[in-house]
């Protein structure tokens, strides 16, 4: 079992990540339970911000690291609130402040005007300094809905709608989300390719 530091202490996306890679031969810490703080994000690109992060992890923790940066783009907003998905009303992770202004932002606005899509980038390093980290995108198109639906997930996930599965994204059973999901997209490419990764560590 190969022990890996989660650059985040967001306990949903802890337990996505868990569920997703609960067969991997892996060990999933959240940087927080060993008393890391959150790495600034002050990368231009999803990539950026995630390598930022895994770096900021692997070198406090001494552990290769996991990351992700992901968010949701508008396309009414020109792709916001994208990269700022998690402060966009402001304060960092306050989902119902988010919520409430991508809201107000598209009040009025038809459906057929309301596509949106989650963009996720997973990086595994396997140290600080690692010259060839493991990086994999994954994108989950879908819709904003004019009103929250659904008690499960978090985030913006009450106002995404899935138009395959005719569900938000809270409304959904969490193994399908997982599946269907950008991190879940990410992720598969990036389990195609942990096996190598995780023998060079052992």
């Amino acid at each position: 079992m190969t022990r890996l530091v989660l650059a985040s202490g967001n306990p949903g996306k802890l337990a996505e990540l868990r569920a997703l890679l609960a067969d991997a031969g892996v060990e999933l810490v959240a940087q927080s339970d060993l008393g890391v703080d959150d790495a600034e994000e002050t990368g231009l690109s999803f990539v950026e911000n995630a390598l930022l992060k895994a770096r900021h992890a692997a070198r406090a923790t001494g552990l290769p690291a996991l990351a992700d940066d992901s968010g949701l783009c508008v396309d009414a907003l020109g792709g916001a609130p994208g990269l700022y998905s998690a402060r966009y009303a402001g304060g960092h992770g306050d989902s119902a402040a988010n919520n409430a202004k991508l809201l107000r932002e598209l009040e009025g606005l038809q459906p057929e005007r309301r596509g949106a899509h989650f963009h996720a980038v997973i990086v595994l390093l396997r140290h600080p300094e690692d010259p060839q980290p493991l990086v994999a995108e994954g994108v989950w198109p879908g819709s904003i809905l004019d009103a929250p639906r659904g008690e499960g997930g978090f985030g913006y996930d009450p106002l995404f709608l899935d138009p395959e599965h005719g569900h938000s994204a809270a409304e959904m059973e969490p193994a399908l989300k997982n599946r269907i999901s950008h991190r879940g997209r990410a992720l598969a490419q990036l389990r195609q390719r942990l096996p190598d990764a995780l023998a060079a560590l052992r």
